[in-house]
C-alpha cells in the first residue's frame, strides 16, 4: 500500500477518515436541519458526498482538478437542498493540503473560489446577509491561517534536522579526518621504530645476541600496538562506536621506554589539560621521537614539558648531526605539517627547525583557565 501511495500519489486512509466523517455528519446535520433542508434520501446525496474522498486519493498527483471537483460536489450539495455542513469537510481538508505541501498560490486562488461560491450560493437562496458573508469569510481565513502556520512550523522542522544532519556529517567528517592523522602517526612512530630496532637486532644478532633480544622484544611491542590502534580505528569506521583515546601524556614514560633512544624527560610544573591538548602533545612528542629515530639514530634526546597558566610548551630537541639536505627532506612530508596542524587546530604553534647540531620541535598550546577547565 505505501508503495502504491508513492508511486501514484493515492492518499487511500485519509480518504476514508474524510468519508466515514462526511457520511456521519451528514446523517446527523439531516436528523438536525429536518424542518427545513431536504432529507437525505436515495443515491444522489450520497454519491456527492463521495465525490471529495474518491478526489482525495489523487489530490497529490492531481491537486487543482481534485479541489476544484470537491468544490463542485459540495455546491451541488448545497443547492439540491441537503443538510448545511457535511459537505465542506472535502474541500476544506483539500485546501489544507495545498497550503500545507507548499502549493500556496493554488491553495490562495481556490480559497478566493470558495468565498465565491458560497456566497454566490448565499445569494441563489436569497440570504446575502452581512453577518453569513463576515462568517463564511472568516471561517475561510481561519482555516488558511492555521494551514499556513503549519507550513511554516513544518518547513522550520525540516530545515533544523537538515542543518543537524549536515552538522553530523561535518563532526563524523572530523572525527574521520583524526582519526586517520592519529593512525598516521601510530603507524609512522612504530613502523620507523621496527626499522631501528630490527636493524639493530641484524647487526648485533652474532655480537651481542642480549641487545638484539632487547631489541626483537621492542618490535614485537610495537607491532602489537600498531594492530591495536589499527583494530580500534577500524571498528569505529565499520561500527560508529565511540572510542576512549589512546594518547595521553600518562604513556610518554611508556612511549619513551619503547623509542629505542636516550631519551630525557623533563616536567615542569603540573596541572590538568584538556583531552584535546593532551593528544596533541602527546602527538607531537611520538612523531618527534620518529623523526630522531629515522634521522638521528643514536642521539640523546630531551623531551620537556612545561605546564603554564595560558598554555602548555612541549618542546623536543635531539643532539644528533643531521645534514641540512635530509632536514628539509624530513620537513616537506606530513610528520611536521601534521604536527602544525594538530596545533594550529587548538590555536597554538609550532616551530621545527634545526637546533645547534640537532633538531628542535617547540609547540606552544593554548590552555583554559584552571578555574574553567
Amino acid at each position: 500500500m505505501d508503495g502504491v501511495r508513492r508511486k501514484y500519489g493515492f492518499d487511500p486512509y485519509l480518504a476514508l477518515i474524510v468519508a466515514v466523517a462526511q457520511m456521519v455528519v451528514a446523517r446527523g446535520a439531516s436528523w438536525g436541519q429536518r424542518a427545513f433542508r431536504e432529507p437525505l434520501e436515495g443515491p444522489y446525496p450520497h454519491l456527492l458526498l463521495l465525490v471529495g474522498p474518491l478526489a482525495l486519493l489523487v489530490h497529490r498527483r492531481f491537486p487543482l482538478l481534485t479541489t476544484a471537483a470537491a468544490l463542485g460536489a459540495c455546491d451541488l450539495f448545497l443547492i439540491g437542498g441537503y443538510a448545511y455542513g457535511p459537505s465542506f469537510i472535502s474541500p476544506a481538508v483539500m485546501l489544507f493540503l495545498l497550503v500545507t505541501r507548499g502549493k500556496r498560490w493554488m491553495a490562495w486562488f481556490m480559497a478566493l473560489m470558495t468565498l465565491l461560491s458560497f456566497l454566490s450560493y448565499a445569494w441563489l437562496v436569497g440570504r446575502p446577509d452581512l453577518f453569513h458573508s463576515v462568517w463564511v469569510l472568516t471561517a475561510i481565513m481561519l482555516l488558511m491561517v492555521v494551514g499556513e502556520l503549519v507550513r511554516i512550523v513544518r518547513e522550520r522542522r525540516m530545515e533544523q534536522e537538515r542543518i543537524a544532519e549536515e552538522e553530523a556529517r561535518r563532526q563524523a567528517s572530523e572525527e574521520r579526518l583524526t582519526m586517520a592523522q592519529e593512525l598516521h602517526d601510530v603507524l609512522a612512530h612504530n613502523i620507523s621504530l621496527i626499522h631501528v630496532q630490527a636493524s639493530t637486532a641484524l647487526h648485533l644478532i652474532d655480537a651481542n645476541p642480549e641487545q638484539a633480544r632487547t631489541a626483537l622484544a621492542t618490535i614485537k611491542t610495537a607491532s602489537k600496538e600498531v594492530l591495536g590502534e589499527m583494530r580500534s580505528v577500524l571498528n569505529v569506521l565499520r561500527e560508529g562506536a565511540p572510542r576512549s583515546p589512546t594518547a595521553g601524556l600518562d604513556r610518554l614514560d611508556e612511549l619513551i621506554e619503547r623509542s629505542g633512544l636516550q631519551v630525557s624527560l623533563k616536567r615542569v610544573g603540573s596541572r590538568p589539560l584538556p583531552p584535546q591538548v593532551e593528544r596533541a602533545a602527546y602527538r607531537i612528542v611520538q612523531e618527534s621521537l620518529t623523526n630522531a629515530a629515522r634521522y638521528a639514530p643514536g642521539s640523546e634526546v630531551g623531551v620537556r614539558l612545561e605546564y603554564g597558566e595560558r598554555e602548555l610548551v612541549v618542546q623536543v630537541s635531539d643532539t644528533g648531526a643531521t645534514a641540512p639536505a635530509v632536514l628539509a627532506e624530513a620537513g616537506s612530508g606530513n610528520g611536521i605539517p601534521g604536527m602544525r596542524e594538530r596545533a594550529s587546530a587548538l590555536g597554538g604553534t609550532l616551530v621545527a627547525g634545526p637546533s645547534g647540531g640537532g633538531f628542535q620541535v617547540e609547540a606552544r598550546l593554548p590552555l583554559p583557565d584552571e578555574e574553567t577547565s
